[in-house]
């Protein structure tokens, strides 16, 4: 493309592009509203970055192209700010907050409300950047308010920071001579959610939180991995500035948002302090729903006018305050760890606190969520522990203050035996949880209970959640094989129970003790082993007392059995509890059928996809006859379907089909083929 231009053409070409790129840069992140397809933007930047390629000499600092990093730097140099960039005073509460506006007008002689400007609080790392003719110069973190850190590499990799601002738009004022644009550099809640999951699959370090990631990302001496991190900006007031004045605050944020650079959307314009105040708990109202961690609101003088007459203290701006919200982080101390069983046997630690108030509730326990966890944050009974709480989640313990650890604190280690029933307790391969391994334990008996009754597994019609609920909290039913051994008066004496209600529950049960195999294997609700695996499991173990005896080394030389579920069923009929369940369920007359020796069915093995819609049965009728016969019923087409089923309207997988040269019947054809294992 770049030879088919001159000199002069390419240099224009160049410039136009940049331009263009500028501009659709601040409609997407700033305006948040695009006037262009991702792909227009991407062939647009493709075609400048082949023309500085070819004219390498007209390459500019504020090119679009060069946010990608540079070489490493040895270290920072240092930035001395025009004007300091000073800290602000806190308030904590209404009180406080009013008493900052009161001092203000007597200082003042106001009798009249004052005008703030109340902007969110945000929890990231403040940096000024300057801006010449245009053109950003430098930016720097705040360091100790005099001078801070050059981290002009770094901050030309966040895309949100305009690398030359917007004069020709007709809401821009003319572009100062020099503007030095102060903000917050930081990473959104989702996106440092996304970092550290990376991190922890890569094996590097976690980050503690958000704040702290911004920071370290922004302070990386090679600014290709800032590049790399999803760092944003808001910018919120200015330092120096020439060429261009102002009369209030609310006008430097219009000017900044029309220059190009992001203003909090949640800014507001409030006359008097009780505006202001209400604007503060509406934030504080909404702060866990802000995609990213605030930590209050800061109110502003509007008028420059007053801001210069009020002036500074110390090392704060007397015209500005932080109200704070609640802290959501407090520290405690880990009194002990116990060990909780969910409905799905799953062990969870959780840390029992010394009771303290986080964000204005107490809280006395904190998730562990796994021994994953605990290690990695090395978490002990006795240590100090910072602990956060955001929105209504449990708390968690963010890290250990080590320093204060006492002497002896031994790392913590999951039980081998369930603190619930007694059961072995397993972690299998490739997962983080522990669970316990029998089907009976207490802690998960209701959930056992309505799934080994459930329609695709037993069978038990009438015996639903409320009726479940009640025959195990009556102490009727401790076990799944107890369902065979209720009395008709037993039933009836249940809330809800008629005596009609009873006798059908009781011919319900009883015709449960012969139901084909594939289903008494799902019933048991063996880990992995859906109604899928349950069929293949029966066509090789007939006998569940086989199953029971059957080695992992053998499991897995069956097509579908994989290693995970193998040692999941070697691990299921370890536990006695569960072998002796099995053997009462035999033993009370339940006798699952076997698969009946058939034809080979021509479907074994194979992965079939529905698309379009079906006439002779459902969707999911028809998958299940699909598995029944072996085979696999997939929802989406690749390269491994064997076959394709196409009734009307079928669209892109009859498509996809086509292209891959995969087979496809109509629904016709298809009955046809599967009643040769009639």
């Amino acid at each position: 493309m770049s030879e088919n231009f001159g000199e002069k053409e390419a240099r224009e070409r160049m410039e136009e592009l940049r331009k263009a790129l500028h501009y659709h840069n601040y409609r997407y992140y700033v305006l948040d509203s695009p006037e262009i397809s991702d792909a227009q933007y991407d062939a647009m930047l493709r075609e400048l970055e082949e023309l500085e390629r070819v004219y390498p000499q007209w390459i500019t600092p504020d090119s679009p192209t060069q946010r990608v990093g540079a070489p490493p730097l040895e270290k920072f140099a240092t930035v001395e700010h025009a004007q300091p960039m000073l800290s602000l005073a806190n308030a904590f509460n209404d009180q406080e907050a009013r008493d900052f506006d009161e001092r203000l007008r007597r200082f003042l002689k106001l009798s009249q409300p004052i005008e703030y400007v109340v902007e969110p609080k945000m929890d990231g790392v403040a940096v000024e950047l300057v801006y010449l003719e245009g053109v950003l110069q430098t930016g720097s973190t705040r360091g100790d308010g005099l001078r801070g850190e050059d981290v002009t590499l770094n901050i030309r990799t966040i895309k949100s920071i305009p690398l030359r601002l917007l004069g020709d738009t007709s809401e821009a004022p003319p572009i100062p001579e020099r503007l030095d644009v102060r903000g917050e550099v930081y990473m959104s809640l989702e996106d440092f959610k996304a970092l550290n999951e990376r991190r922890s699959k890569a094996g590097e370090p976690l980050f503690a939180n958000p704040r702290n990631a911004a920071a370290g990302s922004l302070r990386q001496l090679d600014s290709s991995i800032t590049a790399q991190r999803p760092l944003d900006m808001f910018a919120y007031g200015v330092g120096e500035v020439r060429g261009v004045s102002f009369e209030t605050h609310w006008e430097v944020l219009q000017s900044l948002k029309a220059w190009g650079l992001r203003v909090n959307p949640l800014v507001l314009l409030c006359r008097g302090i009780d505006e202001a105040i209400d604007r503060y708990h509406k934030l504080l109202e909404i702060r866990h729903e802000l995609p990213y961690e605030a930590d209050g609101a800061v109110f502003k003088v509007n008028s420059i006018a007053l801001q210069r007459s009020l002036g500074e203290i110390s090392r704060s701006p007397r015209w500005a305050i932080a109200f704070k919200f609640p802290s959501t982080r407090e520290t405690t101390v880990v009194r002990k760890i116990q060990v909780q069983v969910g409905r799905t046997g799953v062990l969870t630690p959780v840390a029992i606190l010394e009771p303290v108030r986080v964000g204005g509730v107490q809280v006395s326990r904190a998730t562990l969520h796994n021994q994953d966890e605990i290690e990695r944050k090395d978490i002990r009974e006795g240590d100090t522990v910072l602990v956060q709480r955001a929105g209504d989640v449990i708390p968690e313990i963010v890290e250990v203050l080590l320093e204060r650890r006492p002497p002896g604190a031994r790392p913590f280690q999951m039980p081998r035996e369930c603190p619930v029933c007694g059961s072995m307790v397993e972690r299998l391969d490739g997962e983080a949880a522990h669970r316990c391994m029998g089907m009976s334990c207490p802690a998960k008996l209701k959930e056992s209970i309505q799934h080994f009754a459930s329609k695709r597994a037993m069978d038990i019609e009438g015996l639903g959640e409320k009726l479940v609920n009640q025959l195990v909290d009556k102490g009727l039913v401790s076990s799944v094989d107890d369902l065979y051994g209720l009395t008709h008066e037993q039933l009836a004496s249940l809330e809800r129970m008629a005596d009609k209600s009873a006798t059908n529950l009781m011919e319900a049960i009883q015709r449960s003790k012969e139901i084909p195999l594939e289903r008494f294997y799902y019933a048991l609700g063996i880990r992995h082993v859906g109604e899928h695996l349950a069929r293949v499991l029966a066509r090789h173990y007939p006998d569940p007392r086989q199953l029971m005896e059957a080695t992992q080394e053998e499991l897995t030389n069956i097509r579908d059995v994989g290693p995970k579920v193998a040692q999941s069923i070697v691990s299921f009929f370890r536990e006695p509890q569960n072998r002796k369940v099995v053997e009462k369920l035999l033993g009370l007359g339940v006798k699952p059928l076997p698969p009946q020796a058939s034809m080979p069915s021509p479907l074994e093995g194979k992965t079939v996809v529905f698309t379009g819609a079906l006439t002779s049965m459902t969707r999911a009728e028809a998958q299940t006859l699909v598995e029944s016969l072996g085979g696999k019923a997939s929802s989406s087409v690749s390269s491994r379907t064997h076959l394709v089923v196409a009734g009307p309207g079928a669209g892109s997988k009859l498509q996809e089909a086509r292209r891959l040269g995969v087979k496809v019947v109509s629904e016709d054809e298809f009955l046809e083929l599967v009643k040769r294992t009639g």
